[in-house]
């Protein structure tokens, strides 16, 4: 793997990040009271600041307290529907990234696993997996009847995308799976119905309403990315760099968030 491809996730993220972090300013500063929100954290240090002059007067610490509170659920009123505005779609934004930073292709040579989930457990013994060229199963299917699931292992010897089949009795089905290095759209499962959960978890179509399969799914590798001496899931690492390109960008354009 080259220097490029080995570090294409990081500076995906790091790209990602000043991006969002940017846009995130910006939508707040156009949806935002900003005099208004201005005013609230002013009122806000003011009531810190009396609680902290004037110690020894317990009545004034009392009210102090009060006018944090409300001064406090004002901000947030204020910041609620900004903060709604750029969540909503950075969400459906990081969904659809998890697809090609969530998890890791699965690399030649290393065996990983096809679970299928059948809607009635009689059908376990009619259930089989065809491979393609290039895939070969390293030991027999494990049935597992308390959760209507069989298990199969497999070896990829080429890399490629390529589709599983499961057949159970007279239906079929496929299943997608990449085997590379780098960065593909990979999708972990494919589910029956469960439009909300599909949305989150699987790029594929679902599995037809009258397929006795309920759902498949592949244990891709969970993709890690070394930085700052740490290793990350990418969703915490974006995460952290978009709030501090955030502020940087805040501080730069002086908006008030």
């Amino acid at each position: 793997m080259s220097f490029l491809e080995f570090h294409a996730p990081l500076m995906l993220v790091f790209l990602l990040s000043i991006v969002i972090g940017f846009l995130m300013v910006v939508v707040f500063r156009y949806t935002s009271d900003q005099k208004a929100i201005r005013v609230a954290k002013d009122h806000l240090k003011a009531h810190l600041l009396a609680v902290q002059l004037f110690q020894d007067q317990l009545q004034v610490v009392l009210i102090s307290y009060w006018r944090i509170v409300r001064s406090t659920g004002n901000y947030l009123r204020l910041a609620f529907m900004p903060v709604l505005y750029v969540s909503i779609p950075l969400i459906f934004l990081m969904v659809q990234v998890d697809r090609y930073l969530g998890y890791s292709p699965i690399a030649i040579g290393q065996p990983f696993l096809v679970k299928a989930r059948l809607v009635d457990s009689n059908a376990l013994d009619q259930a089989s997996l065809r491979l393609p060229s290039g895939l070969s199963l390293s030991a027999p299917a494990v049935h597992v009847p308390a959760e209507n699931e069989i298990v199969w292992r497999v070896v990829p010897q080429e890399s490629g995308k390529r589709d599983l089949q499961i057949d159970v009795g007279s239906d079929s089905l496929l299943k997608s799976l990449e085997v590379s290095g780098g960065i593909r759209r990979i999708s972990p499962n494919r589910l029956k119905d469960n439009w909300w959960e599909r949305t989150f978890v699987s790029g594929e179509d679902a599995l037809p309403s009258t397929s006795p399969v309920q759902s498949v799914s592949i244990n891709y590798p969970e993709r890690t990315i070394a930085f700052a001496w740490l290793e990350w899931n990418w969703i915490w690492l974006f995460f952290v760099l978009s709030l501090i390109f955030g502020f940087l960008f805040k501080t730069v354009l002086r908006i008030e968030i």
